[in-house]
């Protein structure tokens, strides 16, 4: 299985780098995660959320494998909790199939992404910085893998 996190923005500061790395060096060579950034659309004094948001969504859908499955991060998505998202994880691996999770811009995603995914999975109600969100995830699936294999990193 391959697992990519399709994220709008540019470079990331190195304390995003070193969090995201740190889970991505602890999870198994089975569970692939593979990072695909796309850059911000070009943001000027006329600009408008709903353009950008049409510009982004069009390059992540071009980022994303036809095959693939598709969660999109949306705040008004569905609240999974850890065990919940192990349990999806695990039904990920099982599958067989490849999956690419979807973080939007500053302006969200745009609703044909949204229509691509099969899920919508929010990480919560707040408001967290994009860079935060990387890591938050990265952590989130490596405790989710963790769960699956009865490690004993997550505890009840």
């Amino acid at each position: 299985m391959r697992l990519s996190i399709v994220c709008v923005g540019g470079k990331m500061p190195a304390w995003v780098d070193a969090g995201v790395g740190e889970y991505e060096m602890r999870l198994p060579r089975e569970l692939n995660l593979q990072w695909k950034e796309i850059p911000l659309a070009r943001r000027g004094r006329d600009s408008k959320p709903e353009q950008l948001r049409q510009a982004e969504g069009e390059q992540i859908l071009k980022a994303i494998p036809e095959s693939d499955r598709v969660i999109a991060l949306d705040v008004q998505g569905k609240s999974w909790s850890t065990p919940e998202l192990a349990q999806q994880l695990s039904g990920w691996q099982m599958s067989g199939d490849n999956y690419s999770l979807v973080i939007g811009g500053p302006d969200g995603l745009a609703p044909q992404c949204l229509e691509r995914a099969e899920r919508r999975w929010s990480l919560g109600p707040l408001t967290l910085p994009h860079p935060l969100v990387r890591i938050v995830l990265a952590e989130q699936l490596y405790r989710a893998w963790t769960i699956t294999v009865n490690h004993p990193y997550h505890r009840d």
